[in-house]
């Protein structure tokens, strides 16, 4: 402990003994939504937590004070570069301080287990080792700015079906060497200041109350001394938790802690030093960040100011992965040439970006940068056209372009009780009211404002939500009338697909006014007060296949068509896993028809995880962008202009088909999900199967080409020198895999061991070194960590279906 630590725990100690044990239950629960109660009595001033991980949005949902919406965490883990995931950290932090938050719920390295789990985005990678050197990244940066982290979710929540409650069966090997792993190293590189306690079950005992893993693992094998507080409402009682070593739960101010707390010390069930160890990590926490009275904070000048709008397109650009680039003639598909060509884009996704997954990583950007915005900013004037090509989706999307809304809120006698901006039609008051609402108190929401369309025709409107609804466009009465609950989820009808309530003719820039009020249902025994609804629209619906017809001829006309293809809301989000890997509507068929009428086309994919590809052999060139941020379409335009080049890698396995992949389950059987692939998880998977993925892990292509021209080892220190031989410069991710020769041990066929990023110029040599960690020889064995000796090859190349060095390495 150096002796700033030591400092601050004797202002910890000290605190510590002037409270009673009231004081001590109340801090460790929430008062609210976000945060954690002040104690003036000692110094202590309120805590506050913030969803992350691509921005900050602060303790409201709500447009008023924007934020940066950095790229989806599967681009940032793309870049293959633990150095900008810090670089985004520190960016975080200084959001996080202009937000007075305290703490960054964030990040999230629960593994990439099935391609259909809901949340990938939000996730880094298949591989624990990647993910696990990215996320210390991450933390390092967020707490370089004196901000806390808290790591998630602990343990094996890797699908959202059930996550409440499913038991994941995992076997001690496979828990230990994939799923804590990446925990275990943040924990020994970084020093997270907090992790986050899953929903889940992990082999019988749901994870607030799991000591083994918490007491047991997380503080007594690895010396964790941060909290570790309940993800929302997961905490399920009092005695089991605190035991355990969960110190905080998450929301308040109703919870298991608090009174439930002090009455179980008073009765015997829990020695009031338990109490004290988790206050001890509170107050720590509270220190670190500077809200002791008494304590320096950790950092006291905090790092130079980043721009967020650049590091955002740099982290777009970076993470970008072109996994195909074929030769058209004499040149490849990309970069374009903007003097001479003309450009057809294609797809709604080009007009409507999607920048960001569903769920608690929303943010709301100052602005975003569409495609179309960024090519018709880069191209000469006249060289671009655009057509929609094929929607996605028909459902209808939370009211937005054109739509300028506020919210007032009434009480049961109509008087007026305050007004609240709206960023569009979606009200997600999540624990966190407008100022001066007092949840009690409030009877009914009125949405109102006015709609100016772009297109004129039948606009389609609709409400979700529970509870009564009255919809008025113009003089149109469009709905009045009540949506009930109809299962056993409360948030089922506002995170579900909207109703269709009716259609309204409207005419291109001429204003109407829209007034939807809604009276909620108040659910008793709710532990998170919320009122959640939405006033929905969609544009005039035209026929389907007008539309396609429209692209094709767009794309005759052009030298080049880049159609942008996207998922939804309704298919990657949090709250649900997947069913398909389908790109949602007529998008599969929009590409086939332009590539037919034009062989030059680029297929751009804004999605944050795995999709088919049917038509993927039949088109020159695929950018998988994930979701790329509020710079997507700059940072789009800088990369198929060739202003930057590509430089992505792929963090996880990209397959041909749903049916190719060798672990796909994420459906529990009664309440049991059991990972029957122990340790063969993605490309270790993949291998073992013997099944070849349309993309491999590691695959990208950058703007020229490399040659691996020598391999040598001293010890486990690896040097691998590469050399630039294309006619620009560029940047190339070096990985490392370790493979055993003779292996006696049910191992994979080989795993990521290192990997370093390189950059050089044409014709210029340059040397990656690469140390490779101890753990990479070692496999979790009868309660214990042991190195497997023998013969093993070293292999080098561009990823792990291409290796181009080989070099032995006896283990002892």
């Amino acid at each position: 402990m150096s002796p700033a630590d030591e400092a601050r725990e004797e202002v910890v100690t000290a605190a510590l003994g002037r409270l009673d044990l009231p004081a001590k239950a109340r801090l460790l629960m929430g008062q609210d939504m976000w945060s954690l109660p002040a104690l003036p009595e000692i110094g202590l001033r309120s805590l506050v937590m913030s969803d992350g991980p691509i921005g900050v949005r602060g303790v409201h949902w709500s447009a008023d004070d924007p934020s940066i919406a950095l790229p989806s965490p599967t681009a940032l883990s793309a870049s293959w570069d633990p150095e900008l995931a810090r670089r985004a950290g520190r960016l975080l932090a200084q959001e996080a301080r202009r937000k007075n938050v305290n703490v960054l719920l964030a990040p999230t390295v629960n593994l990439h287990r099935s391609p259909l789990g809901g949340r990938h985005f939000e996730a880094y990678s298949e591989d624990p080792y990647l993910t696990g050197r990215i996320g210390t990244g991450y933390v390092l940066g967020v707490q370089d700015g004196g901000i806390g982290t808290t790591v998630k979710h602990y343990v094996a929540n890797d699908a959202e079906t059930d996550r409440f409650t499913v038991n994941n069966v995992v076997s001690a090997r496979a828990l230990r060497e994939l799923y804590l792993a990446p925990f275990e190293a943040m924990v020994r590189d970084a020093s997270p200041w907090g992790v986050m306690a899953a929903y889940n079950s992990v082999n019988g005992t749901t994870m607030t109350e799991h000591g083994e893993l918490l007491n047991g693992v997380l503080r007594g094998e690895w010396g964790f001394d941060g909290i570790v507080v309940s993800d929302w409402t997961a905490a399920r009682s009092t005695v089991p938790a605190i035991e355990a070593g969960l110190d905080v739960v998450m929301p308040g101010p109703q919870g298991v802690y608090g009174d439930a707390l002090v009455a179980a010390v008073r009765d015997g069930a829990v020695d009031e030093s338990v109490v004290d160890a988790a206050v001890r990590n509170v107050l720590r926490l509270a220190a670190r960040v500077g809200l002791l009275e008494g304590a320096d904070p950790v950092v006291t000048t905090p790092p130079e100011q980043i721009d967020g709008d650049a590091l955002a397109r740099e982290i777009a650009t970076r993470g970008f992965v072109l996994v195909r680039n074929e030769r058209i003639g004499e040149r490849a598909a990309l970069p374009l040439d903007r003097s001479d060509t003309k450009v057809a884009l294609i797809g709604l996704a080009a007009r409507d970006a999607r920048i960001l997954g569903g769920g608690s990583a929303t943010v709301f950007p100052a602005h975003v940068v569409s495609p179309l915005d960024g090519l018709t900013a880069a191209l000469p004037a006249g060289a671009l056209t655009y057509a929609i090509g094929a929607a996605p989706s028909d459902d209808l999307g939370a009211a937005d372009r054109g739509f300028e809304l506020r919210a007032r809120i009434f009480d049961a006698d109509g008087a007026l009780l305050g007004e609240s901006s709206l960023p569009n039609g979606m009200v997600n008051w999540l624990g966190e009211l407008p100022e001066g609402i007092e949840y009690d108190a409030l009877h009914t929401v009125e949405v109102h404002g006015t709609f100016t369309p772009e297109e004129t025709g039948s606009h389609v409107f609709g409400t979700k939500g529970i509870g009564d609804f009255r919809l008025v466009v113009g003089d149109t009465v469009v709905f009045e009338g009540a949506e009930t609950l109809t299962g056993a989820d409360p948030f089922e009808a506002f995170f579900g697909t909207a109703a269709e309530r009716g259609t309204v003719e409207l005419t291109a820039g001429t204003p109407v006014e829209v007034r939807m009020t809604h009276t909620p249902v108040k659910l008793a025994g709710m532990p998170i007060k919320a009122i959640l609804f939405t006033l929905a629209h969609g544009d005039p619906r035209r026929d389907p296949d007008e539309l396609i017809a429209e692209a094709v001829e767009t794309a005759l006309a052009a030298d080049v068509a880049v159609v942008v293809v996207a998922t939804t809301e309704q298919v990657e989000s949090e709250g649900f896993d997947r069913t398909s890997l389908k790109l949602p509507g007529r998008q599969d068929e929009l590409v086939s028809r332009v590539v037919e009428a034009n062989p030059n086309t680029i297929v751009v994919v804004n999605a944050g995880s795995p999709v088919e590809m049917p038509w993927r052999d039949d088109v020159p060139a695929i950018l998988l962008t994930w979701f790329p941020g509020q710079e997507a379409g700059a940072a789009l335009a800088e990369v198929l202009l060739g202003d930057t080049e590509p430089g992505g890698r792929l963090p996880t396995t990209w397959p041909a088909t749903l049916a190719d992949c060798p672990v796909s389950e994420v459906t529990p059987t009664d309440g049991e999900l059991v990972y029957r692939e122990d340790v063969f998880v993605g490309y270790r998977a993949w291998e073992r199967a013997g099944t070849t993925p349309a993309y491999p892990f590691g695959h990208g292509i950058g703007y020229t080409t490399w040659d691996y021209e020598s391999i040598a080892h001293e010890g486990t220190t690896v040097t691998v020198r590469v050399r630039n031989t294309g006619a620009r410069r560029g940047g190339e991710v070096v990985q490392v895999y370790l493979a055993p020769v003779a292996d006696t041990t049910v191992r994979p066929a080989r795993w990521l061991a290192g990997f370093a990023r390189v950059e050089a110029d044409p014709g210029e040599s340059v040397e990656a070194t690469i140390q490779l960690p101890e753990r990479a020889f070692e496999i979790w064995d009868d309660g214990a960590w042991r190195k497997v000796p023998g013969a093993y090859e070293i292999e080098a190349g561009h990823s792990i279906a291409e290796r181009s060095l080989c070099i032995r390495y006896d283990a002892e």
